[in-house]
C-alpha cells in the first residue's frame, strides 16, 4: 500500500520510511540443491576460493559459490560436524565426530592426506595462527585436542568444566569455546595450552554457536530461549542480551555492517542484530525455512548460507531417544542464499 505524509508530518513519516527501508535488508536470493541424505551440522565459507563446506551426515559437500553446484565431496568419513581452514590456502581440517578424529585434507584434490585420533566426538573445529595449530573440541570427552600443524601431531589434550560447542580466535593468541551444559565460556591461552578463565554467562541456556567482533573486542554467543548474549572479551563482562528467533545453533557477525546473526531451526527464520545500538536490538527477522539452525557468512560479498531440508513425519519417542529429530526427506537437503 503507498504511503502519503502530510506537510505536518513529513519529517516523522520520513524518519519512518528509512527505518523500514533499513530494517527489512536481507532476502532469500536462491535456493541451492545439494541432496544426499542423513543430517547436518556446521557450514564453512571459503572466500578466496569461492567454495563452501557442509558438513552432511558422513560428508563434507563442496560447492561452488559462484554457480550453486555441487563441485565435489571429501568422503569416507563417519559423522562429520566441521571444518577449519589453513591460511596456506591449500589445507583443511574436519572434525569427525564418531571417527573421534580430525582429518586433514587436500582443498584442492578434496582427497584425505591424514586421519590423527583426537577425543571424543570433535564437534567444533578452529584454526589457531599464532600457534599454527588446530584445536578441535571434543563433545563428549569434555576436551581440547591441539594439532600442531607442521607435524601434524597432537601436542596437548586441555580439560574443559564441561561440553564444548562452538570456538572462536582472537588472532592473538586467544580461543574461547561455549560450554554448553555450564551456560559460560572458557578463555583459553594458546601459547599455554590453558584455560585462564571461565565466564558464567547470565540469562544464556545452552550456548552453543559463537561469532566474534574483533574491533570491539566482543562475542556473541547465541543460546535457547531465543537469546543472544553479548560478552566483553577483554574482561568476560556481560554487555547485553538480543532477542533472537527459536533453538539456534550458529552466529556470524559481519564487521563492515557491525550486524550479528543467528540461524533458527526451530522457527526457520535469520535474525540479524545491530550492534551498534544500546541494548542490540534485532532489526529484522527474516523468515528461513524450518531447521536451517547453521550458516556460514561470507562478508566480501554480504552474503548468507543456510542449510537445511524436508522432513517427514515426527518419529515415535523411545526411552534411548524421548525427543527424536524428525526423519529427513532423501534428496531434499539444500543452500538457502540469503543477500542485502
Amino acid at each position: 500500500m503507498r504511503r502519503y505524509c502530510g506537510l505536518a508530518t513529513v519529517a516523522v513519516c520520513s524518519l519512518a520510511l528509512s527505518i523500514s527501508a533499513t530494517a527489512q535488508t536481507y532476502h532469500i536470493v536462491n535456493h541451492w540443491k545439494v541432496g544426499g541424505e542423513g543430517g547436518w551440522d556446521y557450514v564453512a565459507n571459503d572466500s578466496a576460493a569461492h567454495r563452501l563446506y557442509i558438513a552432511h551426515n558422513s560428508r563434507i559437500e563442496v560447492v561452488d559459490t559462484n554457480t550453486g553446484k555441487l563441485v565435489g565431496a571429501v568422503t569416507g568419513l563417519k559423522s562429520t560436524h566441521g571444518v577449519a581452514f589453513d591460511p596456506d590456502g591449500k589445507t583443511g581440517y574436519i572434525s569427525d565426530g564418531a571417527g573421534n578424529a580430525i582429518v586433514v585434507f587436500d582443498r584442492s584434490t578434496l582427497s584425505t592426506n591424514n586421519v590423527i585420533p583426537a577425543g571424543k566426538n570433535p564437534d567444533g573445529i578452529a584454526y589457531e595462527p599464532v600457534t599454527k595449530t588446530v584445536w578441535a573440541f571434543n563433545g563428549r570427552s569434555n576436551n581440547i585436542s591441539v594439532l600442531d600443524t607442521a607435524s601434524q601431531k597432537i601436542i596437548a589434550t586441555i580439560p574443559l568444566p564441561g561440553k564444548p560447542e562452538f570456538p572462536q580466535v582472537d588472532e592473538h593468541g586467544a580461543v574461547f569455546v561455549n560450554i554448553e551444559d555450564k551456560n559460560a565460556i572458557v578463555k583459553l591461552d594458546a601459547r599455554k595450552h590453558q584455560a585462564v578463565a571461565t565466564w558464567p554467562l547470565e540469562g544464556c541456556e545452552s550456548p552453543s554457536g559463537m561469532a566474534i567482533d574483533r574491533a570491539r573486542q566482543r562475542l556473541f554467543s547465541v543460546c535457547d530461549g531465543g537469546r543472544m548474549a553479548v560478552m566483553n572479551y577483554l574482561t568476560g563482562k556481560l554487555v547485553g542480551v538480543a532477542n533472537i528467533g527459536d533453538s539456534p545453533d550458529a552466529a556470524a557477525f559481519d564487521p563492515k555492517h557491525n550486524l550479528a546473526f543467528s540461524s533458527n531451526g526451530g522457527d526457520g527464520t535469520l535474525s540479524v542484530v545491530d550492534t551498534t545500538k544500546s541494548g542490540f536490538p534485532t532489526v529484522q527477522t527474516l523468515r528461513t525455512a524450518k531447521g536451517a539452525r547453521t550458516m556460514a557468512l561470507d562478508p566480501s560479498l554480504g552474503r548468507i548460507y543456510l542449510v537445511t531440508a524436508q522432513f517427514g513425519p515426527p518419529l515415535q519417542p523411545t526411552a534411548t531417544t524421548p525427543r527424536p529429530r524428525p526423519a529427513v526427506v532423501p534428496g531434499s537437503f539444500e543452500v538457502i542464499v540469503v543477500e542485502r
